[in-house]
C-alpha cells in the first residue's frame, strides 16, 4: 500500500514537470503505439530525425506513465533510489527555471499492459504524429484486457488525442492497425506491403557477403511514383522493413526528403535483442531476437530465420512467452507447429514453452531433436555442445525468461555483451 502511493507520489511529481516543460519548449511529439515493434520503430524514427535536427527518444522501452515523463525530462529511472529520485526532480526543476538547450521533437513510445494505462499518458500528451504498428492475432501483453478489442482500442488512445492537424501513419498490411483510422479527422498516411500503402514496399531479401554470412535485409519502396532501393543492416526479417517505413514518412513530414532519410537508416543499428546478427563460436551465425517474445513476434521470427541461407543446421531456442493469459497453451503449440518445419533442432526454455515442443512433435519434428530445459544457462550450455561450423541459432523468448544469456554463452565476442545484448545494465544484472 505503502508502495503505491510511493509511486503514485513521483508519478504525479513528474508528470507536472514533464506537462511545465513542454508547455515552455513546446517540441513536436511523435507518439508510437502498438503490440508489435513499437521499440524498433521508435529507434528508426529517431534516427532519421537526428540526421536533420536536435531530438531525443524514450530510452530503451521507457513506454509507461512513469517512463514517459523521464523521457521528456531527459532522465533515468532511479529504481529503489530515494537521493537519485530526489536529484532527479532537481534536475527536472532546472529545465524549467533555466534556459536549456531542449529537442525540437521527441520520439516517445506508449505501452499498455492493462486497461487505461496509454488513456493516462495521452490525456496530459497531445501528439502532433501518432504511429500504430501491427497487432496481430494473439497480441503482446493482452493477459489482463478481456479480449484482444480492448487491447486494440487501449492502443488506439495515441490516435484519439491525436492534434487535429497532425498526421496518422498505419500499418496497411494489418487490419487493426487500419481500423484506428476512424478514430481522428487528422490526415494518414499508410506503409507496408499492400500495393494501397502510401509507401509500399517489394523485393524485401536478405543480403549476403561475399562468404555467405547474412548482413541485413535489402528492399526497394514506391513512393509518390519512385522506386528506391533501401539496405538495413544487422539485422534480418520484414520487422526491420516494417519499422524503417513509418520513420521515412516521419522523416518527409518534417522536410527531410527520402533519400536523405535512407542515408541515414544506413547509419542505423537496430536495437539489442531485435533479429540482430551477431557472430556465434564455432564460425557460426545467431539471430538474437530475446528482447521480449509474443506470438506474432515469433511468427515473423520463425519466417525471418526460415530464409536464412546457411550450410549447416538450424538450431531454433525458444522461451516461455508470457502474458497471453488463457490463450498461452495454445498460442506456444501454434508456435511449435511452426517451428517444425524450420529447424532441425529445437530447444525449449521454460514450463510453457512445453506446449512448444508438444506443438513440434504433433508437426512431426522428431523426438530425438526436441530438448526442453528449465531456465536459460542450462540451455545455453547445451547448444554450444550441439553447435558447429555453418550452423545458424534463432534465441527468442520473454524478458522474464533472460534468454540472452543463451546468446552470451554461444556468442563468439562476448566481452562486447554490453553493446550487443539486451538487459546489460545493472538493474537487470542483479535479478
Amino acid at each position: 500500500m505503502l508502495k503505491n502511493i510511493l509511486k503514485n507520489t513521483l508519478v504525479f511529481i513528474l508528470v507536472f514537470l514533464a506537462k511545465i516543460v513542454l508547455r515552455k519548449y513546446k517540441p513536436k511529439i511523435i507518439a508510437v503505439a502498438g503490440s508489435v515493434g513499437k521499440t524498433s520503430t521508435k529507434e528508426a524514427i529517431y534516427t532519421i530525425i537526428k540526421s536533420a535536427h536536435f531530438a531525443w527518444r524514450s530510452p530503451k522501452s521507457y513506454n509507461s506513465e512513469l517512463g514517459i515523463p523521464l523521457a521528456i525530462l531527459g532522465l533515468k529511472n532511479a529504481g529503489k533510489n530515494p537521493f537519485a529520485w530526489m536529484l532527479n526532480i532537481l534536475n527536472g526543476l532546472e529545465l524549467i527555471t533555466f534556459n536549456i538547450p531542449y529537442p525540437k521533437y521527441l520520439v516517445l513510445e506508449a505501452g499498455a499492459d492493462r486497461p487505461g494505462d496509454i488513456k493516462k499518458i495521452v490525456s496530459w500528451l497531445k501528439p502532433d504524429i501518432s504511429v500504430i504498428t501491427m497487432f496481430g492475432q494473439t497480441p503482446a501483453h493482452i493477459e489482463f484486457f478481456k479480449d484482444r478489442e480492448e487491447l486494440i482500442d487501449e492502443d488506439g488512445k495515441v490516435v484519439e488525442m491525436l492534434k487535429p492537424d497532425g498526421l496518422l501513419i498505419l500499418n496497411q498490411d494489418d487490419a487493426d492497425s487500419m481500423s484506428q483510422r476512424a478514430k481522428t479527422k487528422a490526415r494518414a498516411l499508410t506503409c507496408g506491403f499492400n500495393e494501397k500503402a502510401t509507401m509500399s514496399v517489394s523485393n524485401s531479401q536478405i543480403m549476403y557477403d561475399e562468404t555467405g554470412t547474412p548482413l541485413g535485409m535489402t528492399y526497394k519502396i514506391s513512393y509518390e511514383g519512385n522506386s528506391v532501393p533501401v539496405r538495413i543492416l544487422g539485422a534480418l526479417g520484414n520487422s526491420s522493413v516494417y519499422a524503417s517505413l513509418p520513420a521515412l514518412l516521419v522523416g518527409k513530414e518534417l522536410g527531410i526528403n527520402l533519400l536523405s532519410g535512407i542515408d541515414a537508416l544506413l547509419k542505423h543499428q537496430p536495437p539489442p535483442g531485435r533479429l540482430r546478427i551477431i557472430p556465434g563460436l564455432k564460425n557460426t551465425v545467431i539471430v538474437d531476437d530475446t528482447y521480449n517474445s509474443s506470438p506474432v513476434a515469433a511468427e515473423e521470427a520463425l519466417r525471418a530465420f526460415n530464409d536464412l541461407r546457411v550450410s549447416g543446421k538450424k538450431i531454433v531456442v525458444l522461451g516461455d512467452m508470457l502474458e497471453l493469459g488463457r490463450n498461452s497453451e495454445g498460442a506456444h503449440k501454434e508456435i511449435g507447429k511452426l517451428s517444425a518445419g524450420v529447424c532441425d533442432i529445437l530447444v525449449t526454455v521454460g514450463i510453457r514453452a512445453r506446449g512448444i515442443a508438444e506443438g513440434a512433435l504433433i508437426a512431426g519434428l522428431s523426438e530425438k531433436n526436441v530438448f526442453q530445459f528449465e531456465d536459460a544457462y542450462e540451455a545455453g550450455k547445451f547448444v554450444e555442445g550441439v553447435m558447429e561450423k555453418g550452423d545458424a541459432i534463432l534465441v527468442k523468448g520473454s524478458q522474464s525468461m533472460r534468454m540472452e544469456r543463451i546468446v552470451e554463452e554461444i556468442m563468439s565476442e562476448p566481452d562486447k555483451k554490453e553493446l550487443l545484448l539486451v538487459r546489460q545494465d545493472r538493474e537487470w544484472q542483479g535479478k
